[in-house]
């Protein structure tokens, strides 16, 4: 017997209601289906559960196309793990085929790629090196982004296209595994975003503070440009950066709604942590009033391969 004088609350006369008469939230024809032998991407697209990621990937792959066939942008944005984790082939498979008008960086993406593209091969063991004052110390890097970027500002463009010019000049072995190689070849813009003291090639004693702060600004006027392109329906996807980006895009969002409408967008984060600023920056924020925006968490190097597959992929 229970010491308590509380007794457990009567079950009898409880309401119940039939379960077929519920309105619920997942239904059978909704669920995956099982791969086939032989199965076509096509088919595993369509396969894919319509709940909850399953059926917001498969929106936002929707109003992708939408904003394609409307003459909208679709614009991305590339921290350095996208390079990293060998992301860039899918990129310029993008680039290539009409799917990215607009790239933007950070400076660590923007570090790693000019690394592959002169080396094929980046991301030192930084615990290793920094202990000997070695970490970052790259000369080739060094050097040779902060000439880009000395040789941008005095011809008046920004740290992309001066990054994706210096390269194409010298014809580096691995360009065309190159994002800023690449896309300064197909005339796609690509703006580098650069907070002044995160990158290693500050360290560098070619560093300029003015060629960083003139062709970074230069690019986030570009990129605002780009974004006033978006109205009415384009598009901007964030993948891998938690802070830099975000805040460049709510800030050029913003500026271009300080001067005209910018409504309707679509936006999406992908990640494999939901970050704070991306939640908010780039989700939420810019598509209050109308617009959609997506969260996908996850890794870059199963996800967006995911997505290009289903842009690539012919629709029915």
């Amino acid at each position: 017997m229970s010491r308590y004088k509380l007794d457990p609350f009567p079950l009898e006369g409880v309401s119940t209601y039939s379960l077929f008469s519920r309105t619920s939230k997942v239904s059978a024809g909704d669920f995956a289906r099982a791969p086939e032998p032989e199965l076509s991407f096509r088919k595993f697209w369509e396969g894919l559960p319509a709940i909850l990621a399953g059926a917001d990937l498969r929106l936002l792959v929707e109003r992708l196309r939408k904003a394609r066939q409307s003459g909208r942008p679709v614009l991305w944005g590339c921290g350095g793990h996208v390079v990293k984790v060998g992301l860039a082939p899918v990129l310029i498979a993008l680039i290539e085929k009409g799917w990215v008008q607009g790239l933007a960086m950070n400076g660590a993406c923007a570090i790693h790629d000019f690394e592959i593209a002169l080396a094929g091969m980046t991301s030192e063991d930084v615990a290793a090196e920094l202990g000997s004052g070695s970490f970052g110390m790259a000369e080739e890097t060094g050097s040779g982004m902060n000439r880009a970027l000395k040789e941008g500002l005095a011809a008046g463009v920004g740290a992309g296209e001066a990054l994706g010019q210096w390269l194409a000049e010298r014809k580096p072995p691995f360009g065309r595994c190159s994002l800023l190689h690449e896309a300064y070849r197909l005339g796609i813009p690509v703006t580098v975003h650069i907070a002044v003291g995160t990158d290693i090639i500050h360290n560098h004693p070619e560093c300029s503070g003015e060629a960083l702060g003139g062709c970074s600004h230069r690019d986030f006027r570009l990129f605002a440009a780009l974004v006033a392109g978006m109205h009415p329906g384009g598009a901007f996807l964030n993948v891998g950066s938690a802070v830099v980006l975000p805040e460049v895009f709510l800030k050029a969002v913003t500026l271009v709604r300080n001067r005209q409408p910018l409504e309707e967008l679509t936006t999406a984060n992908f990640d494999f942590l939901q970050h704070y600023r991306p939640a908010q920056n780039v989700v939420r924020r810019p598509v209050q009033g109308g617009g959609k925006g997506f969260s996908f968490t996850g890794h870059h190097e199963i996800l967006v391969p995911l997505l290009a597959a289903a842009l690539l992929c012919p629709a029915d």
